[in-house]
């Protein structure tokens, strides 16, 4: 049982790339439900052409599990391919649920963790489930999510900000009560470039569309880009030299949650220690 999981880690351990995606994508599009008594399950229903990522998920859960695969008519094809993954072990589901999969409707109630988790790979998670990477009609990147959860919207705008400098505000649209939140241009090629790292865990055809990004240059004559303010390594140094998000937000004039964020990158080993001095 153990073998399946990575080396020296437990169950769902956020701190591990893969754990931490995958719960990503359990909380955006898994589904969590209670049965008699004790019983109760775990699915995820893909699209046909997504099954190796379920198959991933079953390898990484030292619980048995299974995948199905069925045809069936619906109004957009006559023959509709989907694969589902289950998982019904009661310590499993409780696990899950601890760390922050709820039962039943979800949608608005998920958050990011309470504990260390993987910050980029927990969002590429969300992303892959709820979220879209590629080119626009003309041909310009993109990288967007749609969530009705405004602990994530929060949480991908204060992420995003510190990888790209762009700042996103979020608000509800009228029509659904939805959060759209979108990044586009340069800002959707920094942003591609830090979730869909080589190698990672992703969905095959996101991690495809992601690598796609880098390539696109601004068309001579279109209005260039807003300059960003990037952190630099002095500010690093203040940062971790305080040790207080808070305090480093008034003398660095950033927000705490930014300062938050780049403190845990840095000690995380996402980014590279400032150069002593």
């Amino acid at each position: 049982m153990a073998e399946r999981e990575p080396s020296g880690h437990q169950f769902m351990d956020l701190t591990v790339p893969e754990y931490a995606y995958m719960f990503g994508f359990l909380q955006a599009d898994g589904h969590l439900e209670r049965g008699i008594g004790q019983k109760g399950r775990l699915r995820v229903e893909l699209a046909g052409r997504d099954i190796d990522l379920l198959r991933r998920f079953r390898a990484l859960t030292p619980y048995n599990s299974t995948i199905s695969e069925r045809t069936r008519s619906t109004n957009f094809a006559a023959d509709h391919a989907t694969a589902t993954w289950t998982l019904c072990s009661l310590e499993a589901r409780t696990i899950l649920n601890g760390l922050g999969l709820p039962y039943g409707r979800k949608s608005a109630a998920i958050a990011p963790p309470r504990g260390s988790f993987s910050g980029r790979d927990y969002l590429r998670g969300v992303i892959d489930a709820d979220g879209s990477v590629g080119r626009t009609g003309k041909g310009h990147p993109f990288v967007s999510l749609a969530t009705a959860s405004t602990a994530i919207g929060h949480y991908l705008c204060d992420y995003a900000k510190e990888v790209t400098g762009v700042q996103r505000t979020i608000k509800r649209n009228t029509r659904d009560g939805i959060y759209n939140v979108l990044y586009t241009m340069e800002a959707a090629q920094r942003l591609a470039a830090d979730l869909y790292y080589p190698r990672c865990l992703s969905l095959t055809r996101k991690q495809t569309a992601a690598d796609t990004l880098a390539a696109w240059v601004r068309p001579t004559g279109m209005r260039a880009a807003h300059t960003a303010r990037r952190w630099n390594e002095t500010e690093d140094r203040i940062l971790l030299k305080l040790n207080s998000p808070v305090a480093a937000a008034e003398v660095l004039n950033r927000t705490p949650q930014s300062c938050n964020l780049r403190m845990w990158r840095l000690r995380s080993g996402q980014i590279p220690m400032p150069s002593e001095q």
